[in-house]
């Protein structure tokens, strides 16, 4: 394992722990997506989060013609904690 405060990754979580108190993206189980403030992380990639905005991505389908009907719900929260099972991927959020 090496030092990250020389700039180098020796191992995954290396990459979170330089994201600590700056802003990341989760995506998570259920089409569901974070992006927010990483506070706090461990081995299990449980993590506290603030200024939070989580958008939920919805598909209906109508029985009739069969045609998706993606919505999606946008809610923000002050703090949230993560569990790491539910998480797929976390990464710096995109530049929109």
């Amino acid at each position: 394992m090496s030092d990250v405060g020389d700039g180098t990754i020796g191992e995954p979580l290396d990459l979170v722990r330089l994201s600590l108190d700056e802003r990341i993206y989760v995506k998570m189980r259920g089409d569901r997506e974070l992006k927010g403030r990483l506070h706090a992380y461990d081995q299990h990639m449980n993590m506290v989060l603030s200024e939070v905005e989580e958008t939920i991505t919805v598909v209906n389908v109508n029985e009739e013609t069969f045609v998706e009907l993606v919505s999606t719900v946008k809610r923000n929260h002050e703090m949230l904690f993560v569990r790491g099972d539910s998480v797929i991927l976390v990464s710096p959020p995109s530049r929109d």
